[in-house]
Parts: C-alpha cells; structure tokens; sequence
C-alpha cells in the first residue's frame, strides 16, 4: 500500500466514490461522515493525508484543520469545498490546509492533488544523506522537514517550509511568482497569486521582526519574491 488516507464527506456517495478509486490506485482507505468521527480517526489511525470536506456535521473541515495545527499534528490535508470563494479557500489555507479542491470535481483530478501532495511532503526522501543548510542564522533541516531561526525551530505548515526552504536555497535570487506556484502547487488550478500573498504574508510574521518592513523576504514588484543575503553579510 502507498499510504493510509482518510475521507471525510458528509456524502457518503462521494467518499464511497472516492475511496474506489483511491483503492484502485494502491492507497489504503478510511471513511468518516462527520467531523467528531473524522476526528477520532485521525487521533487513532495516523493516517498519511486527510481529505476533507470543509462543511460537516459536528466538528467542521475548519475547525479540525485549526485543531490539528494547534496540537502540532502536520498531516497534509486536501480541503474539499462546495463553495467556489476565494475567502474560504484562503481562510482554509491560513489554518494549514495544502491545498483545496472545489466541487464539483473530477476523480482523476483528485487523484492527482493526492499524489501531489503526498509526493511533496516527502521529496526529502530521495536525498537522505543531506545535510543541514545553513544561510545567515537560518538552518535548514531537510531529513526533519524543519527550519531553525536562531536557535528556535519554527513552526511552519508544510507549504510554508517548502516555500521557505526554496527562498533560502536561492539566496539573492529573484522567484517570479508564476514560478513559485508552479514548483509548489503543480496545478494552475490550485492556486493564484493571492494564495501566495498569503503564504509570504505567514512567513514574514514569523521570521520578520517587522513584518510591514521585511528583511528577509523581499518583494520585487511586479515579478516575484527573493531572500535578501547582502544586508547579512
């Protein structure tokens, strides 16, 4: 088996759906209908990635996806939502969701955001003899998926590491925004520039000492993003 993922939808036609095909392509599969249900399985089966529905019975996909970051719990979640609003896919990516898909959406779509996800959660895999990357008084830690500042290891969403890591590793260079969602997102459906405000905008709050005035991350207007190296020199 590739992985245990749980399905979370109050349309238990939909998750029988999913849970086929997710079946058919080698992955192991739970189900829950409700919010207090998908909770007790997340806390007793591990699984390796969550897809969830946003409106439930219960505990809602928000108020779990909140309640698994703020127990430090990081499994990657895929947010399925009925409403095609921006704010709701923000909000849910703001709490630490991956990624989203709206509905109606085609299985093979899914599918491939499954693959996507779980593929980038564990790309390290194939360099495990990398070591630590250290720029400024930043450390990079690719075996444990972490990043120190300081001597303090920051708590970071997945995404965020990977966007992270990625402006680190290019020290100086300039990323166009295009770019960045390409690498990070796969898709051109999974996300927009204003998904990527929001995720640079989450960063700077947690390394910037002034997040209106950046030092690290900075913006080059009307092309992308770079991690400034020479005022550390």
């Amino acid at each position: 088996m590739k992985g245990k993922i749980l399905v979370v939808d109050d349309e238990e036609s939909l998750v029988r759906l999913i849970t086929f095909n997710l079946n058919k392509d080698g992955f192991h599969t739970l189900q829950a209908n409700d919010g207090n249900e998908a909770w007790r399985l997340i806390m007793q089966e591990k699984p390796d990635l969550i897809i969830l529905d946003l409106m439930l019975p219960g505990k809602d996909g928000l108020d779990i996806c909140r309640d698994l970051r703020k127990e430090n719990i990081t499994t990657p979640i895929i947010m399925l939502t009925a409403k095609d609003d921006e704010v709701d896919k923000i909000v849910g990516l703001e709490l630490g969701a991956d990624d989203y898909v709206t509905k109606p959406f085609s299985v093979k779509e899914l599918s491939a955001r499954v693959r996507a996800v779980l593929r980038r959660n564990n790309i390290n895999d194939k360099l495990p003899a990398e070591e630590e990357i250290k720029v400024h008084d930043f450390t990079i830690k690719p075996l444990n998926y972490e990043i120190w500042h300081k001597d303090k290891k920051l708590d970071l969403t997945m995404k965020e590491y990977e966007l992270l890591q990625m402006l680190i590793r290019n020290k100086g260079r300039v990323l166009k925004r295009e770019y960045l969602l390409e690498v990070l997102w796969d898709t051109p459906e999974s996300a927009n520039t204003r998904t990527l405000d929001v995720y640079i905008s989450k960063l700077r709050e947690k390394i910037e000492d002034n997040a209106k005035n950046p030092q690290y991350i900075v913006t080059v207007r009307g092309y992308g993003y770079k991690f400034e190296e020479n005022k550390y020199e």
